[in-house]
């Protein structure tokens, strides 16, 4: 079943670029774009899509209302994309109960990676987004609260971690360590697997409670 998706933006170039992202990929179906708040809602209600792409600043409602009003179980997965990054609006976007918080900016490989990660319950917040939140978040004496491995971190898992909590793509990482794509992803599922991690942002904010990620190689 192909990933079926609504995307919410006050701006046509905007709308139309990101349905012609998604659209490329066999996997993902656009079934509607809008452009504010209130017919957002009513194209949920219409077509009931498993991920709605929502921009924040929009007419009539904008996108933190409308997350707002389609909090609850029977709901789809919300991906906020937006030129404005400020604290104040990610942190209410998350704590509405979005699943991801990208930049419009974003790759469009970063774009389809959220809507697929969103679909399957994940989330994936855009990478300098994350680091300034858990640099933020970060405690002041790392390790005291950090969750314990069940298993020690090999050393090149340590490298792969450190570069994902400073904001690096599994591609990125690859070419940072001079490893292929597919080894970077076996060491992130190792990783996840012995700190019991639901998603990368996980692992990355165990990085920084940790103290791993200040350390350097």
């Amino acid at each position: 079943m192909a990933i079926s998706v609504v995307i919410a933006d006050d701006q046509e170039m905007v709308r139309t670029g990101f349905r012609m992202i998604l659209e490329s990929q066999p996997d993902i179906e656009v079934l509607a774009d809008v452009v504010d708040g209130e017919a957002a809602l009513a194209a949920v209600a219409e077509h009931r899509p498993d991920v709605l792409l929502l921009d924040i600043r929009m007419p009539r409602l904008d996108g933190l209302e409308v997350t707002r009003r389609l909090s609850g179980s029977d709901r789809p997965r919300i991906v906020i994309v937006t030129t404005f990054d400020l604290d104040e609006y990610v942190h209410a976007a998350l704590h509405g109960g979005a699943s991801g918080f990208l930049l419009k900016d974003a790759s469009p490989a970063m774009l389809v990676e959220a809507v697929r990660a969103a679909a399957v319950g994940d989330s994936l917040v855009s990478p300098a987004i994350t680091v300034r939140l858990l640099r933020e978040l970060a405690p002041k004496t790392p390790g005291a609260q950090a969750r314990r491995p069940s298993e020690p971190l090999t050393e090149r898992e340590r490298d792969v971690v450190r570069c994902l909590a400073r904001g690096m793509t599994n591609a990125e990482i690859a070419g940072e360590l001079y490893v292929s794509l597919s080894t970077v992803k076996t060491h992130l599922a190792n990783v996840q697997a012995k700190l019991d991690a639901r998603n990368r942002v996980e692992i990355a904010a165990w990085a920084w409670e940790s103290g791993l990620a200040a350390t350097t190689t």
